[in-house]
Order: C-alpha cells, then structure tokens, then sequence
C-alpha cells in the first residue's frame, strides 16, 4: 500500500468526507516560502505520555524554510489549562485550554496511559462531555491526526466513520469491538484519509509527522528535519508494525546491504535477481526477508525510492524532467510523468513549481 499526499501535497482546496460532517472544502496551506506559519495544536489528555507530545513537537518545531525561518507554530493545551498528569513520575504545567483549538490548523491527540486503563473512550467508545466540548470548537476542514491510542478519541468523536484508521496493535479488539463503522488496519505504521491521519505508536508518529510535513513543504524539508532529528527519513505508512517479530533472530541475514547498495544505483535497471546476489540468497529467499523487514515487496520499495529521489531532484536541482526521469531509474520522461501522476496526482513540472516557488529551491539542501 501507498501512503501519499496527492492534492494536500499540492495545496488546493480539497473535500472530504465523513467525520460526522467535517468534510467540508478547505484551502490546504501548503506553500513554501510565502505562507504564513501553520498552527499545530498538541492536545493532551491526563496520563499522557511525553515522548509522544514531544515527538510532535520536536519534528514541526525543526521544520525550517529556505531561508531558515520556522514553518509551525505549536501550542499544547488540555481540557482545563494547569498540571497534567502524565505517564512518569512527573507532570506538564500546560498553560492553554481547548480555545486554542479553534484556531489551529493541524490538531494532533497523542495517546494517554489513560486510554490502556479503560478511560471513556476505550471501554465505551464514547467521549466525555469535556472532550466532545474541546473537539467541537476544532474548525471544519482542520487536518486531525492521532497517535497511538488517540485514535479511540477520533473513533469516538466519529471522525474515523468509514475511513481507514490504525492503532497500537494491542488495542485492535477492542477497536474493532466498538468502532466496526471504522475500517481498521491494524499491520501498518499510519494512515492517511486526507483530513484525518492515525499513527500506530510512538515511533510510527515520528513517520507520520514527517509524513504530514513532506506533504505540506516537499520531501527536502522534511529530510532536513530527519537529518536534525537522527531519524529515516521516510517510512512508508503501509509498512508493518513489526508485532510478530519485533526484533530479527540473529541467524536472519539482513537485506540491508542490497538496500544500501539499490540507493547508490537507482539510475541502473535494477532486478530481484541482481539484488538477491547481493545477499548471497535465491529471489524467492530474498523476496520473504525483504518483506518481513520491509513491509513491502522489493519492486514497490524501488518505486518509492524512485519517487522520492525524483522529488528530490525537482525541488533540488534545475535539471530537465528528462534528465531527472534518468537519474531516478525511470528511464523516460513519460515514465516519470506516469509515476509521479499516479502517486502524487501531479505532473514533474506542478511539483516542482509548488515546492520550489518563484525564488528556486523549496527547501534546505545539507
């Protein structure tokens, strides 16, 4: 499965759908070098937890323009402004309340220890009154996202009525149990509907915080945030959660060195075969491993390796469309159209006129 921004990514206005009436039309503010900085409310709930609040802020916070200006703006805030409790022996004094809710432009609930204690949300797929008063003060067409266990807050709220959603993979049965509108993927990393996204855990907020910010200001500043951040720089929401094996038995051969090896060389045509000799193993041995690592065949993980490298290129370089067709191993400039048409809904030359503006050059190059 592809995970992609598509019209978001290009900021024009946008409809959705479901989400218990908030589909409504809305200017997507996604232009870099102009726009003004986009507001993104953290809302925490009592037992939250702070690596989860602070991975939000911590990817949005690092987004930087060309010119080395912040992209976000962050606020936190609680039902009531004053001491939260989190999930450690400390508390958060949070000095905002759910008005600045009203005002933000990307909402992000992170998962509470609450939530694994049967809070109102998990044992009755209900909100409580507090919460259903925070959630309605969001504005129609604001993009929501979870992490974690969030999740059953904007299952309860309706929001994931008859869309795609994912949750830590110990909470499944119980989303299932009380949210059979939502269609649950439980093996993937995060989702994105459009206007509401869910991440699986906590290092799967990390990639769907990169996720959101590639989609508002292109792949170039989004890599720089993961390079500040020591992170990937790009997982791909359809890989899996990694619950039946989450760490590799040691007698497993990595694919790793024939990753490596593909990324060096993806102007080449590049087969199964070729790459399975990298790893001294049969194409049906390689092809196995490489999925359970991955998540995703080896000719989808080429793809997207092309697709990003194309991206890159575009935002990056003043190259011709055919030229960077060949760099990226597509071959032909028809090719590349194809590709990046299908995964972003856009042609080379609308990406780059987005992501590179007028001035040249949509993001930071190291």
């Amino acid at each position: 499965m592809d995970i992609v921004c598509k019209d978001r990514a290009m900021g024009v206005v946008e409809s959705g759908s479901g989400g218990g009436g908030r589909g409504e039309a809305r200017q997507v503010r996604a232009v870099p070098g102009g726009a003004s900085r986009q507001r993104v409310a953290v809302l925490v709930r009592d037992g939250m937890l702070p690596i989860e609040v602070g991975i939000v802020h911590r990817i949005f916070g690092e987004a930087r323009s060309a010119s080395g200006e912040r992209l976000y703006e962050l606020v936190t805030c609680a039902l009531e402004p004053g001491e939260v409790r989190t999930d450690t022996d400390f508390t958060v004094n949070v000095a905002h309340g759910p008005e600045v809710l009203a005002e933000a432009d990307t909402v992000v609930v992170p998962a509470s220890g609450a939530d694994y204690d049967l809070g109102a949300e998990r044992s009755a797929g209900r909100l409580s009154p507090a919460m259903a008063d925070a959630l309605g003060r969001i504005r129609p067409g604001t993009r929501i996202a979870s992490i974690c266990t969030g999740a059953f807050v904007l299952a309860a709220a309706g929001l994931l009525d008859g869309r795609r959603a994912t949750t830590h993979w110990r909470s499944v049965e119980d989303f299932r149990r009380l949210f059979p509108a939502v269609e649950l993927d439980a093996d993937v990393l995060y989702t994105d509907e459009g206007e509401v996204l869910t991440a699986a855990g906590v290092a799967s907020g990390i990639d769907l915080c990169l996720h959101m910010v590639r989609c508002d200001h292109g792949a170039a500043v989004a890599n720089d945030v993961a390079r500040r951040t020591v992170v990937p720089p790009h997982r791909e929401g359809g890989q899996a959660q990694y619950i039946r094996r989450p760490v590799p038995e040691p007698q497993i051969s990595s694919t790793g060195v024939a990753r490596a090896w593909a990324l060096e060389h993806l102007d080449r045509p590049l087969s199964l075969r070729e790459l399975a000799a990298r790893e001294a193993m049969s194409v049906r041995t390689f092809t196995r491993r490489f999925r359970e690592e991955v998540g995703i065949s080896p000719l989808q993980w080429l793809t997207q390796q092309r697709i990003e490298r194309a991206r890159q290129l575009l935002e990056e370089t003043e190259l011709t469309v055919d030229r960077i067709a060949a760099e990226a191993g597509f071959g032909t400039a028809a090719s590349l159209r194809q590709h990046l048409q299908s995964a972003l809904g856009v042609s080379p030359r609308a990406y780059r006129s987005t992501f590179r503006g007028p001035g040249g050059g949509g993001g930071l190059v190291a």
